[in-house]
């Protein structure tokens, strides 16, 4: 399937997976809609976007957490850019790594507001016209977290986990129209996930990955790009997608370590 000028809307564009992911798909000559809540850095993956072969790109500054912002948002659109033919649910994160009985509840809330309700408002907002026009594919961004949670990290793989309910149910939901609905699992990615998880501790962020060799953004983007370009009779429901040197989100193998964590 030709992605040449379909609309691809990309949520926390502006880093990590979802600047990949904007990269790749310019690569294949689509019209790029980007939000996320940094507009300068967004402006600068949308230059570098538009360098790569995006046939055009629009950008805006948005907090998914935000019902009323994201609900004013989409139906704000130029009208040429509001027919969307890909939705790209990558906005998230993840905040501390503590024991549940010793979390911080403000950590809780913004990664349930990011990661659950964020998506939620985001697909409210965007599958209704998908389901008018009678074309359309959502790509949600989980995780390894998601299929079997770690210690420590209890709300952030129930995030993850929810993810993938979501997913699942909107597939279903959306059964008898053509659109198709994706989840995308990776495991250890290196991005500034673990930095905005440590609040920016960089040597504490720079062990996660030590002894490994982990998927980069552009691993998961060529994923994502791979996933719709299917022909419209395929869809692929779930890709879960980690280094060799990974099991599952428990199991690692790391070279100086010698051993299996």
């Amino acid at each position: 399937m030709s992605l040449i000028g379909k609309i691809v809307f990309i949520t926390g564009a502006s880093a990590g997976i979802g600047a990949a992911t904007a990269y790749a798909f310019a690569n294949e000559g689509a019209k790029l809609l980007l939000c996320a809540r940094r507009q300068e850095k967004l402006a600068a993956v949308a230059a570098e976007a538009l360098a790569q072969g995006a046939k055009a790109v629009h950008t805006f500054e948005l907090d998914v957490r935000d019902a009323s912002a994201v609900s004013a948002s989409i139906a704000g659109l130029p009208f040429d850019w509001m027919p969307i033919d890909i939705l790209v649910n990558n906005a998230g994160l993840s905040r501390g790594l503590d024991k549940l009985y010793q979390g911080h509840i403000e950590d809780w809330e913004e990664m349930i507001d990011t990661n659950v309700k964020g998506l939620l408002y985001v697909t409210r907002a965007v599958v209704p016209g998908m389901v008018e026009r009678g074309r359309g594919h959502v790509v949600n961004l989980g995780s390894t977290a998601g299929e079997l949670p770690y210690p420590n990290g209890a709300v952030y793989c129930a995030t993850k986990a929810a993810e993938k309910s979501i997913n699942d149910g909107l597939r279903q939901d959306v059964l008898g129209t053509p659109l198709r609905v994706t989840s995308i699992d990776p495991g250890m990615v290196e991005t500034d996930f673990s930095k905005v998880r440590f609040r920016g501790d960089e040597s504490r962020a720079a062990k996660v990955y030590q002894g490994v060799t982990p998927l980069t953004p552009e691993d998961v983007a060529n994923a994502i790009v791979w996933a719709v370009s299917q022909p419209a009779h395929v869809n692929i429901a779930h890709v879960l997608m980690t280094p060799v040197a990974q099991a599952n989100s428990l199991l690692f193998h790391r070279e100086t370590a010698g051993s299996t964590r």
